[in-house]
């Protein structure tokens, strides 16, 4: 299936039979991932009395989520949507659903609900990847799948400001497991329909042995390590803005409901960004406007170190959000392009790893610097992540087109 419009617009991807069905489905999986941090964060909290431990519990709940997401990813390349993903799906919303029931009161176990929460982040289904892998398999039409890559990152960065809201209207009448339990759900149903739908059906798994081949070659292409490299800077600097904002609150006397607005402000400039990115026919290829995204990021993180106010930050965050979205998504865009057949699940699952990774240790080396520098010198090292990502990147966009070069390393016919 193929959609090729002269002029192709984000409502022309739904005009494409069963899109808007397993665009949706996948979303209501993905809303799962919204919810799960701050519901798991709290019911931890409640039922142990101890930050330190809530933590520690996260901590390794993420860790397994992120580290064996290739993995993961893998078996979906392998196997195929269908086969691979309901039982993954079904394994973690029963883990989730224990953990919920073992956390419910306080008083709880620590030693088994770690042990729930490492085991259900093993199993995280990789949803996001086989979405935007699903787009790359049913879209042929250039112009079109980026808009398809565009509206996905928009609408995942609009799950993530919306998931932790319905946490906070959970815990009104409820225990925070309730959200817990209710990302369970959401994960199962969005999976099983998500699946279901003819355009998944329709995936069919790559041989085992050619998968292995493509991947094993993959390794070495350019295209996918400038993809990462920039992912990850990105991932850090955006892993270090949560908390250097509340920072400048705290310092400036601001109280924390201040701290949601200007972080809202980042989400609104990333989802604007990423709007305007797809809807552009760029002329430059995707590997050449990469290091310049991921450099606008850092740059506005700069300018943002030098913000005397709240308005003037909430700003710059704003201009560095409208530079995020446009960043992932050209980064996924060049991650597909450069896969070979049986690895475009994986390659996206590469990127989004980057991006975590990234995050985690962003958050935790600004952690460590907000004690001992000033708050400018933080803002500058966190903009130096992703303007040294660019710089990194740009030996990549001299390289040439990513699908060419990895297709004659791999010597695969070139996807046209």
């Amino acid at each position: 299936m193929s959609a090729s419009p002269s002029r192709p617009s984000y409502a022309a991807l739904f005009r494409m039979a069963h899109t808007r069905r397993t665009f949706t489905t996948a979303l209501i999986g993905r809303l799962s991932y919204g919810i799960v941090s701050l519901a798991m964060m709290l019911t931890v909290t409640r039922a142990t009395g101890s930050y330190a431990v809530a933590g520690t519990v996260m901590a390794l709940f993420g860790a397994m989520s992120v580290a064996l997401s290739p993995a993961r990813a893998a078996l979906i390349d392998r196997y195929g949507p269908r086969r691979a993903l309901i039982p993954m799906a079904s394994l973690y919303a029963t883990l989730l659903a224990a953990f919920a029931a073992a956390a419910w009161r306080p008083g709880a176990p620590v030693t088994a609900i770690g042990a729930l929460a490492v085991a259900a982040g093993a199993c995280t289904p990789p949803l996001g990847p086989t979405m935007r892998a699903v787009w790359s398999e049913v879209i042929e039409d250039k112009p079109l799948l980026q808009r398809a890559y565009s509206l996905d990152g928009v609408a995942e960065e609009i799950l993530f400001v919306s998931g932790p809201l319905l946490v906070g209207v959970v815990v009104q009448f409820a225990p925070p497991a309730a959200g817990v339990a209710l990302s369970a759900l959401l994960v199962w149903a969005g999976t099983l329909a998500f699946v279901l739908s003819p355009i998944v059906a329709g995936v069919r798994p790559a041989a085992a042995k050619s998968a292995e081949r493509s991947g094993r070659r993959l390794r070495g292409g350019r295209a996918i390590v400038q993809s990462v490299v920039v992912a990850a800077g990105v991932g850090l600097s955006l892993g270090a803005i949560d908390l250097l904002v509340m920072a400048f609150a705290q310092q400036r006397h601001h109280g924390d409901d201040v701290v949601a607005w200007v972080l809202a402000a980042l989400s609104v400039g990333s989802a604007l960004g990423g709007l305007l990115n797809g809807a552009v026919n760029w002329r430059t290829s995707a590997r050449f406007r990469l290091p310049l995204l991921a450099g606008g990021l850092g740059l506005a993180l700069f300018a943002a170190g030098l913000a005397p106010g709240l308005g003037t930050l909430t700003v710059a965050v704003a201009c560095a959000g409208f530079f995020v979205a446009p960043a992932l998504t050209t980064s996924y865009l060049i991650a597909d392009e450069a896969a070979p057949p049986g690895f475009r699940t994986q390659a996206g699952a590469w990127v989004n790893t980057a991006v975590n990774a990234g995050s985690s240790g962003g958050a935790a080396g600004v952690g460590f610097l907000v004690g001992h520098v000033s708050l400018g010198l933080c803002f500058a090292i966190s903009g130096a992540a992703a303007v040294v990502a660019a710089l990194i990147s740009v030996r990549g966009a001299r390289a040439g087109t990513g699908p060419r070069e990895v297709l004659r390393d791999t010597a695969e016919p070139a996807r046209v």
